[in-house]
């Protein structure tokens, strides 16, 4: 059957590359949207767009939709419905296209524990694991606590020992509950230096099944993915052909039709790997496999649940350099990793290097907390590993990005780390090798981008003047004190200082001198002690982000008189970020010591949990179990046992 028209039951940017091929094939697009989305591109981009009156996980409304606007297909994108077995049928079963495999595989798929005796049926090597939560002797310690339905680190948690395990399995528990409705976990013996190879497979229906190499995505935070890259740098050519052999396996067993991904553990030390799980969807880090082997996938997965045979062999398939793939988050790597929420003021990627950028906003967009926290995957491919990782770095670097914390500047950190460049990369390697958070700049750039902002800020003002329009800034008819700017960086506040000469340029406090030769409301031309530079500009309410070449630097513009400022009581600790109060564990008048758990929060279906920073008396609690919070919001006091104690731990 021809595909005409093409419902994306999904949001931001993957509905937006599902977009860009089907509609490189003459597909009209579809698109579904809430109301948090209404504003967002994928919106704009569809030729035309459904609002859900409920969410992306109503089967029944999205099915109403694809009728209304007679689709002929629907694909799932990745998350939400994508591997929902009852989803899938229901499609099938109402004359629609189903863009993805068979119900059934996704069915058996969808319970690791399930999986994992389909993959030993194959002769698929697994991990030693036990669905008997009271059976932990016989994995050993370390191990993991696992949920069994769903995926993306959600109701996982590694355990060191014994004592620690009963905790683990509760949280695991809710959290799987929370994400998939399904609170069954299992426990699997944990590798500690190891990496995470996957293999991209695509099957069709005239009993064609190949693979298309191999991905490695061992950088990963909270269980979650980060960076990945094709082909990986660590396994030999004898351990690819096992792999690609074993997931091809598991392929047949399945009878797979579509593209999807099978994931493997492989332990750095003895070379040996183990079936982890299949992915029975397009996986977020796709692109590094069509960057190196000139595939899309997408374009496969519609000609395949067209009834088309896959376009090309395994014996034809070639590769061709290095790719690698970055995901940037809205989230505050120094407050671990958790998500942060804002409008995006400035979202300009460079135009070189020459880098993919699929992403779900653009300036003005709003990242809350309904839906995961990536804002774009960033891929790179070059000649080798080295070109594609530099480039990415230098990439992320130039991204002109304001509005909300992220982890742009992590990312870099990670990708220019010599361990990294090395190919240094088993799944500890951010707990091992401490990447550089946040952007660091010495005193003298600083100082540099803050004359910059200062430049701008005067010449913003003199074309903003009412009055005295034409007279140059800073002109005065006696010997009067130096203009001043005063700015916030990282907490240090910084004083600019200038005055202005007969011929337009500027001297400042710190003996420099500079010239504006251009500047605009986005950006602007200087030249500072004989160093020109164009840099973008963007000015918030309070604060102005400059672009530098490491990065985007924040300064907040303080007031010349300071307001008085909000009080918030001594000894309080606040929502580290936006969620609900899933569970209070102290009541007032309790004593805790630095590191007890006061509360857990529940944001984007993960829990996060409020620690005591001190020894102290939890002297108030502010908030109730189920309130809805924002960030910043004050949550309990606690009052210090000793008040040099607490000087000592913050």
């Amino acid at each position: 059957m021809t595909i005409k028209t093409l419902l994306v039951a999904n949001r931001g940017e993957i509905a937006r590359r599902i977009f860009r091929t089907a509609k490189s094939m003459g597909i009209a697009c579809i698109a579904v949207y809430t109301d948090a989305d209404s504003n967002e591109p994928f919106v704009k981009e569809a030729d035309k767009a459904i609002r859900l009156s409920t969410n992306y996980l109503d089967k029944k409304e999205i099915i109403d939709a694809a009728r209304r606007t007679g689709s002929d297909a629907i694909h799932p994108g990745y998350g939400f419905l994508s591997e929902n077995a009852s989803f899938a049928k229901a499609v099938t079963e109402e004359g629609i296209i189903w863009i993805g495999p068979s119900s059934e595989a996704i069915e058996s798929m969808g319970d690791k524990i399930t999986a994992k005796k389909i993959a030993q049926e194959a002769t698929v090597p697994t991990l030693p694991s036990s669905d008997d939560l009271n059976n932990s002797s016989s994995i050993g310690f370390p191990l993991l606590v696992k949920a069994a339905a769903g995926g993306g680190g959600k109701g996982m948690r590694i355990v060191a020992n014994e004592n620690d395990l009963p905790e683990a399995i509760s949280a695991a528990q809710r959290e799987a509950k929370n994400a998939f409705d399904d609170e069954r976990v299992f426990l699997e013996r944990y590798i500690p230096k190891s990496r995470h190879i996957e293999v991209q497979i695509l099957g069709d229906s005239h009993g064609n099944l190949l693979h298309l190499g191999e991905r490695e995505c061992s950088i990963q935070r909270r269980h979650q993915k980060i960076i990945e890259e094709a082909p990986s740098s660590a396994i030999s050519d004898e351990q690819r052909k096992l792999i690609t052999d074993a997931a091809l396996r598991m392929g047949e067993s399945l009878a797979y039709q579509s593209a999807g991904t099978v994931e493997f553990l492989l332990d750095d030390e003895t070379g040996d790997f183990f079936f982890l799980e299949v992915n029975t969807r397009l996986q977020v880090e796709h692109p590094v496999t069509e960057a190196i082997t000139g595939i899309d996938l997408v374009r496969e997965q519609l000609k395949i649940s067209s009834g088309e045979a896959i376009s090309f062999t395994q014996d034809n398939l070639t590769s061709k350099g290095h790719a690698v793939e970055a995901r940037l988050y809205a989230e505050d790597p120094s407050e671990e990793f958790l998500p942060s929420t804002g409008e995006i003021l400035a979202f300009s990627p460079p135009e070189e290097p020459d880098v993919r950028w699929d992403s779900g906003i653009e300036k003005g967009s709003f990242v809350g907390v309904e839906f995961d926290p990536m804002l774009a995957k960033v891929i790179s491919h070059g000649a080798d590993r080295t070109e594609a990782t530099l480039n990415l770095a230098k990439a992320l670097e130039k991204l002109h990005l304001a509005g909300v914390t992220t982890n742009r500047n992590f990312l870099v950190s990670t990708l220019r780390h010599n361990k990294f460049l090395k190919g240094e990369t088993t799944t500890d390697f951010i707990e091992d090798n401490y990447p550089q958070l946040h952007l660091k700049l010495n005193e003298g750039e600083i100082e540099k981008a803050a004359i910059v902002v200062a430049l701008w800020l005067q010449n913003k003002n003199r074309k903003n003047a009412i009055v005295l329009k034409s007279i140059p800034s800073g002109w005065r008819n006696g010997r009067l004190p130096a203009q001043e700017v005063s700015l916030l960086h990282s907490g240090e506040k910084i004083t600019v200082s200038y005055k202005t000469k007969r011929n337009g340029s500027f001297v400042f406090n710190n003996g420099s001198t500079a010239t504006i030769h251009h500047c605009s409301t986005e950006h602007i031309e200087t030249e500072i002690d004989g160093e020109r530079m164009t840099s973008l500009i963007t000015e918030g309410q309070e604060n102005i982000h400059i672009q530098t070449n490491q990065g985007t630097v924040s300064f907040e513009i303080l007031p010349r008189f300071e307001p008085p400022a909000l009080q918030i009581a001594e000894g309080s600790l606040v929502a580290p970020m936006p969620g609900v109060v899933l569970e209070i564990k102290v009541s007032s008048g309790d004593i805790v010591s630095a590191g007890d758990i006061l509360l857990t929060l529940e944001a984007m279906k993960m829990e996060h949990h409020v620690k005591a920073p001190y020894k102290g008396t939890v002297a108030e609690i502010l908030v109730s179990e189920n309130q809805q919070l924002d960030n910043g919001i004050p949550l309990l006091v606690i009052n210090p046992v000793d008040k040099n104690e607490k000087g000592n731990n913050d």
